[in-house]
């Protein structure tokens, strides 16, 4: 009977982690869609992130669901409960990320009928590195692997660069040529939005810590000190 119970969790364990998965997909896939439309100026592309935003959140809403069924049925204790209940906090940040690519291309259709000010190039590589970021935390995730959690943290101090270095050229950008100040402004904005999209890659792969070790770390623990980011 005990092999029959536990034959039963793993498998449903798995299949609330494939679900993960294409959460994650969806979700990485969103936000790289919307940062193409935003780049290549592409209406239809942002469109289509903005109308498949409903199916990325009942993959969300199914996962919260199904973990919530998996402890009613199991009642699981130990590392069974960690898994569960990082999969629920993952779905949450997984589903967040998905919404901000919602969000920059909503900014996409905005800034489509007008030139870009200065060539996006920081903005992509922003994207690039989340999109790292979160298929490595997901990794780290089905491997049980600290150390490439370790590193998701570690990656998020290039984000953050990125965002400092937008942040500085577009108010340059600003006070040299006020006319531009309402495209600007919504770059800043959508350079934001990439950054909270990497703390909640962050949020990930501390999850996956805390699931093999028992232990709450912070990704400050881990990041590089605030101090030299300076």
């Amino acid at each position: 009977m005990e092999l029959d119970a536990r034959e039963h969790i793993d498998i449903e364990l798995r299949n609330l982690e494939e679900k993960l998965l294409k959460l994650g997909r969806l979700a990485v896939d969103a936000l790289s869609r919307s940062v193409v439309a935003l780049k290549e100026q592409d209406v239809l592309k942002a469109r289509e992130v903005i109308e498949g935003d409903a199916i990325l959140d009942e993959l969300a809403e199914d996962i919260d669901m199904s973990c919530l069924k998996f402890m009613a049925r199991f009642q699981p204790l130990g590392q069974d409960l960690r898994i569960v209940s990082a999969i629920m906090h993952m779905a949450v940040d997984l589903e967040r990320i998905g919404d901000y690519g919602t969000s920059i291309a909503k900014r996409a259709t905005k800034l489509s009928d007008r030139p870009h000010i200065k060539p996006l190039l920081d903005i992509p590589r922003m994207e690039a590195d989340i999109r790292k970021m979160v298929n490595l935390a997901l990794e780290a995730l089905m491997e049980k692997d600290i150390k490439k959690a370790e590193e998701v943290c570690r990656l998020d101090d290039e984000v953050d660069d990125l965002d400092r270095q937008i942040f500085h050229e577009l108010l340059l950008i600003m006070m040299e040529r006020p006319r531009v100040i309402e495209q600007a402004t919504e770059l800043l904005l959508i350079s934001r939005t990439l950054e909270r999209a990497g703390d909640h890659a962050t949020n990930l792969a501390e999850r996956v810590i805390y699931l093999v070790t028992g232990k709450k770390v912070s990704a400050s623990q881990i990041r590089r000190p605030k101090e030299d980011k300076d």
